[in-house]
Formats: C-alpha cells, structure tokens, sequence
C-alpha cells in the first residue's frame, strides 16, 4: 500500500465535495456523509468548520465559526453582491417559502421555476416608483449570478425558455430574518 492510500480517509471525497459547495441528496458522497458524520465534523471542527447537516431537506454544508464580534478564520471569504441581484435572491427566497408551506403544491422536495416566473414574481415584487424597465432589462445578468452562486441550478431549456431549480442552500443564507428585513429596506428605498 502506497503512502497516498494510507492517508485517505473513506470519506475524504465527501469533505472535499463539501469544501467546493453544498452537497444534496442526489450526490454520490451523500451516503458517506451521513456514514461518517462525526468524523468529518471532527475534521472540519479543526480547521473552524461546522458541518450543517440537513436530512430532511437533502442538504449539507459547512459555516464557519464566529467569535463574539462575528469574526471567523477567514477561510470563506463573504462577497457582496449589488442590490438588485439581492432583490431577485429574496425573490426566489420567498418563493422556496411559499412552495414549502402550501402542501398542495407540494410534489417533491424541489421548486422548479421558469425565466418567466421569475420576471413575473418580480413584477409582482417591486414597488411603482422602482425602475422596472432598467431592472428587467438586466435581469438575465442577475440570475447569472445567482447560478454562479449556487443558489438556482439551470436545468433545462423548453422552448428557449431556461427552467431552474431553486437550490436549498438559499434557506440557509437567507433566512426569514433577512427576508423581512430586506422587504423593510426596500420600501425605505423606493
């Protein structure tokens, strides 16, 4: 046996998945994390880690741990994204909400969503005096971002339309605090 193999763990695919992003249920490392939970908190404990674990929700990912100021081991750098892309995160934030809490849309643990749902939820959303017609116009540009984020996973195009899914993991980084907070700050805003 080689000194690479007596240093791999059984579930070191599983810590390096974790590392690069969320991991759901459908990957092939979810099994491992579940298997080996306490030993890969252990792991990332020590390099200032928590493993967040959510089975019900089909989700895992790690934070950081913050001191008493809100300060962390810097390992995740924060990153700041415009407003406007905030304004269609809460947006799909609110609309993961609503879709977990009417059991009659329920079919599945997934919310699917098409480009047009999406223009149409934030037509709904902005107040009249917001600038809709620069917003729209960009709006392609904001959900790119937001898939580079992590947080809606291009599926599929239906006729030229692209369908997403929203990505559990917005739970968790936008929580209902924030949610409510945001809709005050826009209605400051406009």
């Amino acid at each position: 046996m080689s000194n690479f193999e007596d240093k791999i763990k059984p579930y070191s695919k599983a810590i390096i998945r974790l590392l690069k992003g969320p991991v759901y249920s459908q990957s092939s490392v979810w099994d491992d994390i579940i298997h080996y939970q306490r030993e890969i908190q252990h792991y990332l404990n020590v390099i200032g880690l928590e493993l967040i674990l959510k089975k019900e929700e089909g989700l895992a990912f790690f934070k950081q741990f913050e001191n008493n100021e809100g300060n962390t081991m810097g390992l995740i750098s924060r990153r700041q994204i415009g407003f406007e892309t905030s304004i269609v995160l809460v947006i799909l934030r609110q609309m993961l909400e609503d879709f977990d809490n009417n059991p009659t849309l329920i079919d599945g643990n997934d919310k699917f969503i098409s480009h047009k749902e999406i223009r149409e939820e934030i037509e709904l959303f902005l107040p009249e005096k917001y600038n809709r017609v620069k917003f729209l116009k960009e709006l392609d540009s904001y959900i790119r971002k937001i898939v580079e984020l992590g947080y809606l996973k291009e599926l599929q195009e239906t006729d030229a339309e692209p369908v997403y899914r929203i990505q559990r993991i917005i739970k968790e980084k936008v929580t209902l605090d924030v949610l409510k907070d945001f809709k005050l700050k826009l209605e400051e805003y406009v």
